[in-house]
């Protein structure tokens, strides 16, 4: 699996403010750890953010760990921007650690203006490759295209044009674009960095050229996806719903997080990844680990974003298909949807036009608003 496909230097060069914090250099792990602990036991409790439930597990196991307390709150990345500006800027911080999937917000919103700060341990430094250090990304996360294996012997579509065609109509679901941003940035990634694939994809599809009155082949897919009559929701649970529940003669085909494929063991459902998609069986985005300018616990956040870098600290996420980006860190065997098997077929997010992505977030939606016919 290329782990080294995004070039964050690229990116947040030009981003005033991330600059990166690197602890200073001392002898070895133990040290470093040794070092935060004593100077955190002086601190107060401090909070971490972060858009999944995992992370209250991730907080209780930090405290009994080191003995000091940490709680996890479950925030969305929306909510997240708005409460970390508003609690800087009231000089009032609650959320300590902020981990955040809404990259190009965060990097164009909260490192300029110094709401948050970049803090990479020395002794990780090593580990963690060069792009995933300035800012800090402590796991990639992927959205993958499903099919339900109760229904189908193998995946039923191996094209993503075959999603423009009048057989899946009304027959695959997504998340509504409107409702989550890096949707869009996904959009203009396509856009951007795909429009190659996607042309030849239309090619070995229909076996002629494409052509299109859109600015790109990628804006054309979404547009013609756009027109079949997607099931667009506001949630991964109705789209695992959707495709994997059991019993269906003619189940959706749908984009959903790796996380969810845990519901085949916990609701019954049949999810699974269809390996045989071209160009690519799904995307991935990455997670930014990041510590708020004004808190009052610096050295407890810098010891927790330290501990979600190990195995350890890490390990729940990894559960749901989290990959961090610790390239120590191996991934269990037992991660429920399989993505390591196909992690080299996900299109790869590309940061140098991060920025781009997120200006271009309502045009995106405009453009999904104006084709979508439900």
């Amino acid at each position: 699996m290329n782990r080294n496909a995004m070039s964050f230097v690229a990116w947040a060069t030009v981003v005033a403010g991330s600059v990166i914090v690197v602890a200073p250099a001392v002898a070895g792990d133990a040290a470093v750890i040794d070092a935060l602990v004593s100077a955190a036991k002086s601190e107060k409790p401090i909070t971490v953010y972060d858009s999944t439930g995992k992370i209250v597990e991730m907080a209780e196991n930090f405290s009994a760990k080191y003995g000091l307390k940490a709680t996890g709150m479950k925030v969305s990345a929306n909510s997240q921007l708005e409460m970390i500006i508003r609690e800087s800027q009231s000089n009032n911080v609650q959320g300590d650690v902020v981990l955040i999937t809404d990259a190009p917000a965060a990097l164009a919103q909260l490192l300029p203006e110094k709401f948050v700060e970049n803090y990479l341990p020395a002794d990780m430094a090593a580990k963690i490759p060069e792009q995933f250090q300035n800012p800090l990304a402590i796991s990639t996360n992927a959205n993958v295209w499903a099919y339900n294996t109760e229904a189908y012997d193998k995946c039923p579509v191996t094209n993503i044009w075959e999603l423009t065609e009048p057989k899946w109509r009304g027959k695959v679901a997504i998340i509504d674009p409107l409702t989550k941003g890096n949707y869009t940035d996904w959009f203009n990634q396509l856009e951007a960095h795909g429009s190659d694939a996607v042309a030849a994809a239309y090619k070995a599809q229909f076996g002629k050229d494409l052509e299109t009155d859109e600015k790109s082949a990628g804006a054309a897919w979404i547009k013609a996806l756009a027109q079949n009559a997607p099931l667009a929701t506001d949630s991964d649970d109705r789209i695992s719903e959707a495709v994997g529940a059991p019993g269906q003669k003619e189940p959706f085909f749908g984009l959903l997080s790796s996380a969810k494929f845990r519901d085949n063991k916990d609701k019954g459902y049949k999810l699974g990844i269809c390996a045989t998609l071209e160009p690519w069986v799904g995307w991935n985005y990455i997670k930014l680990g990041l510590i708020a300018s004004k808190s009052q616990s610096p050295n407890t956040a810098k010891l927790f974003v330290h501990y979600i870098l190990t195995e350890e600290g890490i390990a729940p996420q990894m559960k749901d298909g989290k990959l961090p980006t610790n390239v120590d860190v191996k991934m269990p065997d037992d991660e429920p949807s399989g993505l390591m098997k196909v992690a080299d077929k996900l299109q790869a997010y590309d940061s140098s036009t991060g920025l781009d992505d997120f200006d271009r977030r309502e045009e995106w939606q405009d453009f999904w608003r104006v084709n979508y016919t439900k």
